[in-house]
């Protein structure tokens, strides 16, 4: 099953399943949705459950987070992750904060669905990858899904929660064939890291598509350099299974973290911080760092390519860890 389907399969489940789910968005319904995540929904559900809406990202935040107090369980999708910074204030002051400041009376079991990344020559407003800015909010879930089965049981997961969740899904994934669980009650619990290849000698940690890119730089590894990595995707960031990577870090004595965002204040400075204070002992090499480059994303085909990672970087990272032994 592609990504785009295992999406819509988990959003048709959870409509069928519970009447108070309900989804939004611009150009959901009659088009299907930008990437198609949401085809044929509107034609089973209806106008009711199924709604287009203008474009306003803080209109439609907004209406998500009336919705969701008052016993709805909205699913809203903005067409980027970028638009997603028009909402800032619906998400953040509103979405994350309103259980606490209700002294718990009320909650808000939100989903916000967004795509990001680059890889489409679509310039800077359509193409970064900006989980970080979310990850440090608390309140929020943020969830990464690389592949379809996780992508599926990650959203059935979303929907059925009770808190605020900012889904985040990769534009380059939504093509993605894999294979996905038939059980319509297949739910990846939040909070769990996956470890998509076993090894000895070195920890890779790959965020959303670089999970991929990870593990396609650790068969190289293993061909080129006899070197075993183990790649652990973490699926998401908050709640995030640190106990997994630092772990498997005990175990391998190094590690690498990839990610497609911005090296200043990313998950990966996060991730790092947090493995060195628990797994400093460990440690053979400093804990290294892949990321996008520092800069706009590029609309030009040839610098969008090399302004996020691919496994030449993530080889070269992972030699480096080596050679400050």
């Amino acid at each position: 099953m592609r990504y785009r389907e295992a999406l819509n399969e988990a959003l048709r489940e959870e409509l069928r399943r519970d009447e108070t789910v309900m989804l939004m968005g611009e150009d959901i319904g009659v088009f299907n949705g930008a990437f198609k995540v949401t085809a044929g929904l509107l034609e089973e559900f209806g106008e009711r459950r199924v709604r287009d809406t203008p474009i306003s990202e803080n209109t439609i935040v907004g209406m998500g987070v009336g919705a969701a107090m008052s016993g709805l369980r909205p699913v809203v999708e903005l067409m980027t992750i970028n638009f997603s910074l028009l909402a800032m204030d619906q998400i953040i002051n509103s979405a994350a904060h309103i259980h606490y400041m209700f002294g718990g009376q009320a909650r808000v079991p939100l989903v916000i669905r967004m795509p990001q990344g680059a890889g489409h020559q679509l310039g800077p407003t359509h193409s970064h990858c900006l989980e970080a800015m979310y990850l440090q909010v608390p309140g929020l879930l943020v969830a990464t899904p690389s592949t379809p089965a996780d992508a599926k049981g990650l959203l059935k997961a979303a929907i059925r929660d009770d808190n605020p969740v900012i889904f985040i899904e990769h534009e380059s994934l939504y093509g993605q064939r894999g294979e996905v669980p038939e059980d319509p009650d297949h739910v990846v619990d939040f909070g769990s890291a996956a470890i998509c290849r076993e090894g000895d000698d070195v920890t890779i940690v790959g965020i959303s598509r670089m999970a991929l890119t990870a593990q396609r730089a650790a068969e190289a590894l293993a061909a080129e350099h006899d070197i075993q990595a183990e790649v652990i995707d973490p699926r998401t960031l908050r709640p995030l299974d640190l106990d997994m990577i630092c772990g498997s870090v005990r175990k391998t004595n190094r590690c690498v973290i990839v990610e497609e965002g911005w090296p200043h204040g990313g998950v990966g400075a996060n991730l790092a911080a947090l493995i060195q204070e628990q797994a400093f002992d460990w440690l053979d090499a400093p804990v290294a760092r892949v990321t996008g480059a520092d800069v706009p994303m590029p609309y030009s085909k040839p610098l969008e390519q090399i302004a996020f990672p691919h496994e030449p970087q993530v080889v070269t990272a992972v030699l480096s860890t080596f050679r400050d032994v």
